[in-house]
């Protein structure tokens, strides 16, 4: 009767460890801008974006950090704003932009592969290198490795 258990009861087991491990295999590999080039090349060399015509801090410098899935079409997915410095309504035109990408696959992308990443958005940011620099430091954001 033991044996007959044994081969369900491993079945079983087994299923179950699928069913928690694979919503984590299923989430996109989280890549930093800097090396989305090694999965996705950006296409576009304009972008339409959707501009208030009054708000908070329009005028003022900032950035605002928008996370998003390219999809395996290249598309982006799931385009969230998650950080604006300082607080303004530039929030919405980053989130436009970034929905207008249009990337297509690098060569060590071939299937397509999504990948998370994130994009930041400067806004009435300096011409000094450096400044501008300081300025897009200020959101960037933590968990995106290569």
């Amino acid at each position: 009767m033991k044996t007959v258990f044994r081969p369900l009861r491993q079945a079983l087991l087994l299923a179950l460890t699928l069913g928690f491990v694979a919503p984590v295999l299923a989430q996109p590999h989280k890549v930093d801008q800097q090396n989305l080039y090694r999965y996705w090349i950006l296409l576009n060399t304009k972008v339409q974006m959707d501009v208030p015509n009054s708000g908070l801090n329009l005028d003022k410098p900032g950035c605002a950090a928008v996370t998003y899935t390219v999809g395996s079409d290249g598309v982006p997915l799931d385009v969230r704003v998650v950080k604006v410095v300082p607080k303004s309504d530039l929030g919405t035109v980053a989130r436009s932009a970034v929905s207008h990408f249009r990337y297509g696959p690098s060569l060590n992308n071939k299937i397509g592969q999504p990948v998370a990443t994130y994009y930041i958005v400067p806004f009435n940011a300096p011409k000094d290198p450096a400044a501008r620099q300081q300025l897009t430091d200020a959101c960037k954001l933590p968990g995106y490795g290569s």
